[in-house]
């Protein structure tokens, strides 16, 4: 088989934006609000705890803003009881503006883009420049979510979640990232070291949000960061990361992280585009896959290109469809990499099996079935059926049998497990696509389903279900087709 280029169909790294996110440094800036309104009160209230220099052109009810020019939150305040004109947004950073005529609306957004202005008008979408999103304040932290204006009150809900995971005590740790970053610049150490050093802060953060940190938090990081220097280079490891069946939300905290802190991703074919969307974005990735009986990039490459990218220092994520043990050909990268001194680490996924059980509704163990759960590969090295599988315990009638890439070997598997007893009548389950949106079954019994095959479709790899604790799943008849969910 010939190995194909790596990049060559690598998925784009982010998917169009319908705004651009931005966090601007208002400090010492001047902003001019213009409007007197309880929306307009909330975004002086944003704009000032900002540190802008705000001006406030309130019209005929100076009053209501009152409170916030006599203590605001940073920077300064003044009010103007008149309305604004033109001259006023000479040398402004931002310009917003909170009235009800359509044609004030534009005449404000028209002159803020004259002087040169980013303008927001609220509640006017066709006037901006910018949105101002629902925030999550964790300062130096803050978390921005926005729907373009499309949808607010989703925004404020998505807001309420994201408020609810992250800890209150994440903002101390952030300030603490603020305050001691001066001390890692000071040492000028180059890329890898320095992100060595946050990734241990983070992970004391992650693990521990709600304490404070202190000097003794300081003093470790730093000491682990001396001991970096000394040996003189941050060292390149592996991590073996199971994707999961195929549906992002699968994936573990764990998984994430390890895909937020990875320069390079070796991915397969199963790995999904929203799993990879989870990534680092500046992580380079590279397109290792290997499908059956079709073009593959060879195992012992893939096990070279981890020896060499961690031999440079990086933190190199393989990450594979399933869980990375369960016929992921994990042991083989892991012999490699520790031949080589290459540190490696495994972050377990949702395999195939689970993933296809949780779509089904089914328990692969149901007491009243089961005794024995049992992973079998269809697929030897020579893509034929393995000579070597255990017949008698495949027929037992108290296991369940995960039996994977199967699809073209059903036929023998089928042949001789009913030479060994399996009975005819079993129940079995054929996948493709476990949990994502184009996942298909069928559901059959051993002796028929073999010939149902053709009715997936073709590209994939098939896995099968076998056993009575599948039955919940066939209908009255003997063989039937699932609905595709």
């Amino acid at each position: 088989m010939s190995a194909r280029r790596p990049e060559a169909t690598a998925p784009r790294r982010i998917d169009r934006l319908a705004t651009l996110p931005l966090f601007h440094r208002l400090e010492g800036r001047r902003i001019v609000l213009a409007g007197a309104s309880e929306g307009a009160l909330w975004k002086a209230e944003l704009l000032a705890a900002a540190g802008g220099d705000l001006l406030i052109l309130a019209g005929d009810a100076p009053e209501l803003f009152a409170g916030l020019a006599a203590d605001p939150p940073a920077g300064s305040v003044t009010v103007l009881p008149r309305v604004w004109r033109p001259d006023d947004l000479a040398g402004a950073a931002l310009a917003v503006a909170d009235v009800e005529a359509l044609a004030e609306a534009g005449a404000f957004a028209a002159a803020a883009r004259r002087a040169g202005v980013p303008v927001n008008v609220v509640d006017r979408p066709e006037f901006c420049d910018f949105a101002f999103g629902s925030l999550v304040n964790r300062s130096p932290l803050v978390v921005a979510i926005s729907t373009d204006g499309a949808a607010p009150v989703f925004g404020q809900a998505i807001r309420a979640k994201i408020e609810a995971l992250l800890p209150a005590g994440l903002k101390a740790w952030a300030q603490a990232a603020h305050d001691w970053r001066p001390l890692v610049r000071a040492r000028e150490l180059a890329f890898p070291l320095r992100r060595d050093f946050w990734e241990r802060f983070t992970a004391r953060a992650l693990a521990e949000p709600q304490r404070q940190p202190d000097d003794g938090d300081r003093g470790d990081l730093l000491a682990a960061l001396e001991q970096i220097e000394r040996t003189g280079a941050a060292h390149g490891r592996v991590t073996l990361v199971g994707a999961g069946p195929g549906d992002p939300e699968l994936l573990t905290l764990k998984a994430i992280r390890a895909l937020q802190s990875a320069d390079i991703i070796l991915y397969d074919d199963l790995v999904s585009a929203g799993v990879l969307e989870l990534a680092r974005r500046e992580a380079r990735r590279m397109l290792v896959g290997k499908q059956g009986y079709g073009p593959a990039v060879k195992q012992d490459d893939i096990n070279a290109m981890l020896v060499s990218l961690a031999g440079q220092g990086k933190h190199v994520v393989r990450l594979k469809g399933g869980d990375p043990g369960i016929f992921g050909r994990a042991g083989e990268e892991i012999e490699a990499c520790r031949r080589a001194g290459i540190p490696v680490a495994i972050v377990p996924g949702i395999s195939a099996a689970q993933g296809a059980a949780a779509a089904l509704g089914l328990s692969l163990t149901h007491r009243d079935h089961a005794r024995r759960l049992q992973f079998v590969t269809g697929h030897a090295r020579d893509g034929k059926l393995p000579q070597d599988l255990d017949w008698k315990a495949l027929a037992d009638p108290a296991a369940t049998t995960a039996l994977y890439m199967a699809r073209a070997t059903l036929p023998l598997f089928r042949e001789k497990a009913l030479a060994a007893g399996l009975d005819p009548a079993t129940p079995a389950i054929a996948v493709l696509g476990a949990t994502t949106p184009a996942e298909a079954r069928i559901a059959s019994t051993i002796a028929q389903l073999p010939e149902q095959l053709g009715e997936l479709p073709s590209r994939g790899p098939v896995l099968v279900l076998i056993g009575h604790a599948m039955g919940a799943a066939l209908p009255a008849a003997a063989s039937a087709r699932l609905a595709k969910v």
